[in-house]
Parts: C-alpha cells; sequence; structure tokens
C-alpha cells in the first residue's frame, strides 16, 4: 500500500530511497502484514516512516506491479496508491525498520516533478495529481500498470 500525501498547494510528499541499485524518490507506504486492510495498513506505515496520523483513507488512484531484482532475488510486488489530502508537514521517522534505506524526505510541486531528471516511483505521479485535480477519483475499474526492473 501506498499513499500519495497532496498538499492544497498540490505538493507530494516523496522519500529518498536506495535499495543497493541508487536513489529513487517513492510515495510513503509498505507491505501488508497478515489480516490488515489497507487502511491499517497505511496507518502503521505512515505512523513508523512519517510520524503521521491518517486521518482517513482517501481513494483508491493507482494500481501498479512491480517485477525487480533486489538482494539477488526475484521479486514481484502488488502497489495499491492512495490519494491523501493533506497540510504540508515536516515528516520524522519513527519506527520503520527500513528507515536506513532512507536518504532525505522533500514535498516536490508540479513544475519539479515535471522537469526532474531524478528517478521518481511511479513515473505518472504527476498525471496521477493532475487526473486526480481535474476530474476527482477514477470511476471504474483502475489500469494496472506493470513495470519491470
Amino acid at each position: 500500500m501506498r499513499a500519495i500525501l497532496l498538499t492544497p498547494g498540490d505538493r507530494v510528499l516523496l522519500m529518498r530511497v536506495d535499495y543497493g541499485s541508487g536513489d529513487w524518490w517513492i510515495t510513503p507506504g509498505g507491505g501488508v502484514e497478515p489480516g490488515e486492510t489497507p487502511e491499517e495498513t497505511l496507518r502503521r506505515e505512515l505512523a513508523e516512516e512519517l510520524g503521521f496520523t491518517l486521518p482517513a483513507l482517501g481513494p483508491l488512484v493507482w494500481k501498479r506491479q512491480v517485477m525487480m531484482t533486489l538482494h539477488q532475488h526475484r521479486w514481484r510486488q502488488s502497489e495499491d496508491y492512495f490519494l491523501i489530502e493533506t497540510p504540508e508537514f515536516v515528516p520524522r521517522v519513527l519506527n520503520a525498520p527500513e528507515a536506513a534505506t532512507f536518504r532525505e524526505f522533500r514535498w516536490w510541486s508540479p513544475p519539479e516533478l515535471r522537469h526532474t531528471t531524478e528517478r521518481v516511483a511511479p513515473a505518472g505521479l504527476l498525471r496521477i495529481i493532475l487526473d486526480y485535480r481535474e476530474c476527482g477519483p477514477p470511476n471504474g475499474p483502475l489500469h494496472l500498470e506493470i513495470v519491470e526492473n
């Protein structure tokens, strides 16, 4: 589960991480523990990674499946992206097991996302945000983005 944390001024919070293959800017979130709902997963992950209390689960706006090699193992990861509107805040890692992979947090504006040469995941994040602002939450089934690294 992933959270697209979006301010009223359309800034989105990303975390710069390095899992051994170089830096990526990603949205906060993580894996589902047994028996967790999407909301419970995001509540736990956002509290651990950002010190953020999830007010309510926003709409599901994107689905992605990633195939990657990490530490000599092949992984398939399914990600659901929920958009959560929030005022800007200062993130602070409380108890994230993967905290050693975090490099920094940053609020990005749409022009910064549009012009960056850094790796951002999902690659279509700006389009997701712009579509949401223009049309609201998606209606009907979501397209599944499939990425193979």
